[in-house]
């Protein structure tokens, strides 16, 4: 018998968890083990699985490191909880993503593209008299290997006169150039040429060709005094103004922008083409120029990763002792990740294209070849986005981390990997604050007698779902010939008013195939798209911002009889406004403490106690609440408390619909998860008056989602259908597949294995395909 504090204990012991929404939660969980954590969405599973257990691993770790290297590493704080023991050093693989950068690719997350550079280096062919390279010039990312065009990108990006000023026959001043910022930022260009001498109120074609040219394209940045027009209500005094040309504002504003929609604006005024001096190889022609097995690295970097490996293995057997040893590595790293079902990936694919769920087994498969023993794997839904067929190879690669001495601890609500657990701990039973209880922590087969788990309830029914009755098409929708990515001259047909399911494995084409859908296509008279991005990036945005719901809650409060007899407009009621907001806090509600070597503390606030608001707009109250209580409601309680105020109420109930009554109004958009991020866009979609027929495109709405959640949001979505619209989802789940109205089923594989049309028709006909990859594992769901 193992005593709780025995350094031979099996057991990851927890007392007193209280992480979110967690309520002094106490668990034994062995080690050397695959265990799961279940439970419907919000209910503490990733409280306790990252926030409390992997959180406290890390912080022991930093513990260890040397005081000066702590402050070099960003360090999360102790997590909420009265003891851990029996708890080994921890390696976490969440499905966070990181900033997307187009320099990011499959290579350097893998670190495949060092060995690779490291064979062109060592054993390339050269060209006669050619000097040897060393490796960090075969990279994109070094100034020894970079195009020097491009800069590594092997993208040019380009703009023209067309593209700048859309519409000749508007002066400067009525905004010609429509690349400039909105604002005062654009008036203050348009006063700078003002002040330069250029005639602003002249329509935009009537100015002479050289001096639209240097308008537009002048890399000068003339420094002027600008006098602006004096209003009568203010007084607004000269100031040194800098031109910048339409181009420069363009090309800066792409290149360095950390807003996506800002990034995105600049786009639409770009034209890119691939690089002329490199042809988008991104290198420079001397690391061109070297070669294996007569291909360059760049078209290795090209090839999916299975027909690298099999290019490596031919190569290497022929070659000197220095070949077999790099191409052994080369092969032997790109195993675990074939063996997840990434074999289509390229070496160049960049990270920005990748799902999450891809993200994710990329990192798994590097750790396979870590080596590691003794550690506990902590994984964040390592099946999302994962084909049933590809299921089996992640159990696989689970059980062989298990077998080489590790503990491993999966959050997922993938039924098929939950029946593969060694042991299960159930969290709930619902969400939020009715969650936040251990349920049941033991083997798998035992859950079936816990009443209150609603993992049980479908863990253990593997009987078919109801059949239902598939819908008339009302018109089609046709899509093609597309030929991108791996895509050859596909057409494909979507029935109007009906729900249609996309399948196939990872990589077959289905995201690329539904991309095609837009707003141009007959029969489209609205599109909407649901997809999983978060919210927004910083705590200031939240659920009640993102829905609207904040304006109305902020007209409410405003409207009062205290409000009104102090002068507090709406403005006063928003933490982000100065006035209204906690100065102290600046309307963030907590202060950050830093403590040098030991990771920086937040504290609420002094001045408001963590409500983020000045003591004056908190003394205003509705039906007994201020407006910082009103933000801590959650959606269930604020749909009781707002019952009387349509505005507000349509809005609570479209988020109770979708089943996320269990969230704060005030939620920071940071601590969602991406299924939540989805469902929020759903409902704040859904509350909105309908406009005519819409289109409805969801990439794996599923993800993320317990299976008693899935069924809440298909209620939703085929509500939707009933009244007349057209939803179009990305699907992997086969129970939603299975009650779908059309299926179009992409691959056979994935890659250049895939990108064409398998079967295409109602479930019952796709589950009968021959060759689909899909059609084994629909046919045992269908009624």
């Amino acid at each position: 018998m193992h005593s709780p504090r025995d350094p031979h204990d099996p057991c990851v012991r927890v007392r007193g968890a209280r992480e979110h929404n967690l309520k002094g939660v106490d668990v034994d969980i062995p080690r050397d083990v695959l265990a799961v954590f279940t439970g419907v969405s919000g209910s503490g599973k990733s409280s306790l699985a990252f926030g409390t257990i992997y959180a406290e691993a890390q912080r022991r770790y930093f513990e260890s490191v040397a005081p000066y290297a702590r402050r070099l590493i960003h360090q999360v704080g102790a997590p909420k909880v009265g003891e851990i023991t029996g708890l080994p050093p921890a390696v976490s693989l969440q499905q966070r993503r990181s900033a997307p950068s187009s320099r990011s690719s499959v290579g350097t997350v893998t670190n495949l593209s060092n060995s690779l550079r490291m064979l062109f280096s060592r054993a390339g062919e050269y060209p006669a008299g050619a000097d040897r390279l060393d490796s960090d010039a075969f990279s994109p990312n070094t100034a020894a290997g970079a195009c020097p065009e491009c800069h590594g990108l092997g993208q040019v990006h380009r703009t023209t006169e067309e593209l700048l000023v859309p519409d000749p026959s508007l002066s400067i001043r009525e905004g010609a150039v429509a690349a400039w910022p909105g604002a005062w930022q654009g008036k203050n260009l348009r006063d700078i040429l003002d002040a330069l001498g250029h005639d602003v109120d002249r329509p935009w074609r009537e100015l002479p060709a050289r001096e639209r040219e240097w308008i537009l394209f002048t890399d000068e940045q003339p420094v002027v005094t600008v006098h602006p027009v004096r209003d009568a209500d203010r007084i607004q005094r000269p100031y040194q103004g800098t031109y910048m040309s339409a181009r420069r504002y363009v090309l800066k504003t792409f290149s360095e922008t950390k807003s996506a929609s800002l990034r995105a604006r600049a786009e639409r005024f770009l034209t890119s083409a691939p690089c002329p001096v490199c042809g988008g190889s991104r290198l420079r022609p001397e690391a061109l120029a070297v070669t294996f097995e007569g291909r360059s690295i760049a078209e290795l970097a090209a090839l999916p990763l299975t027909d690298l490996a099999a290019l490596l293995d031919g190569g290497g057997e022929a070659g000197t002792e220095t070949v077999r040893v790099l191409t052994e590595d080369l092969t032997s790293r790109i195993a675990p990740v074939v063996e997840l079902g990434l074999g289509y990936l390229s070496l160049d694919r960049a990270t920005p294209t990748l799902s999450a769920g891809e993200l994710q087994r990329l990192r798994l498969a590097t750790q396979l070849r870590s080596g590691l023993f003794g550690v506990v794997y902590v994984l964040d839904e390592p099946s999302a986005g994962l084909h049933p067929a590809d299921t089996e190879a992640l159990l696989t690669v689970l059980d062989r981390l298990k077998a080489a001495g590790n503990s491993v601890f999966v959050v997922e609500h993938h039924l098929e990997v939950v029946r593969g657990a060694d042991w299960l701990v159930d969290v709930g039973p619902g969400a939020g604050e009715h969650g936040g209880r251990v349920l049941y922590s033991g083997p798998p087969a035992e859950l079936a007698s816990v009443e209150e788990s609603a993992t049980a309830a479908f863990l253990f029914d593997e009987s078919p779902g109801p059949a239902r009755a598939v819908r008339e098409p009302r018109g089609w929708l046709t899509v093609g010939p597309v030929t991108r990515h791996n895509l050859r001259a596909v057409t494909a047909e979507f029935p109007l008013g009906a729900f249609t399911a996309v399948t196939g494995v990872s990589g077959s084409g289905k995201s690329t195939l539904i991309g095609e859908l837009t707003e141009e296509l007959a029969g489209v008279d609205r599109l909407v798209r649901v997809d999983q991005k978060p919210i927004g990036r910083t705590p200031r945005s939240n659920l009640a911002t993102y829905t609207g719901l904040f304006d109305v809650v902020r007209k409410v409060f405003a409207e009062t009889q205290e409000a009104r007899a102090r002068g507090y407009g709406v403005g006063r009621f928003s933490f982000n406004v100065a006035g209204g907001r906690c100065e102290t806090c600046q309307g963030e509600g907590f202060v950050s403490v830093e403590l040098l070597f030991l990771p920086s503390t937040y504290a609420p606030c002094p001045d408001c106690g963590g409500a983020r608001y000045h003591p004056g707009t908190l003394e205003v109250s509705y039906r007994g609440r201020n407006i910082a209580e009103v933000l801590d409601l959650t959606v269930e309680a604020a749909a009781e408390f707002f019952a009387g105020i349509p505005a507000a109420a349509r809005s609570l109930g479209t988020l109770l619909d979708v089943g996320l009554g269990y969230l704060r109004l005030g939620q920071p958009a940071t601590e969602l998860s991406g299924g939540e991020a989805q469902r929020i866009k759903l409902a704040s979609e859904l509350q909105r008056g309908r406009r005519g027929h819409t289109l409805y495109l969801l990439d794996e709405p599923t993800a993320g989602l317990h299976p008693a959640d899935v069924e809440v949001l298909m209620e939703r979505l085929h509500g939707l259908v009933d009244a007349g619209h057209t939803v179009v989802v990305v699907e992997h789940d086969m129970t939603v597949v299975a009650g779908a109205d059309w299926v179009i089923d992409l691959g056979p594989g994935g890659g250049d294995r895939g990108g064409r049309i398998v079967a295409a028709g109602a479930p019952e006909r796709v589950a009968r395909a021959e060759g689909s990859a899909t059609a084994p594992f629909l046919a045992r769901v269908m009624p």
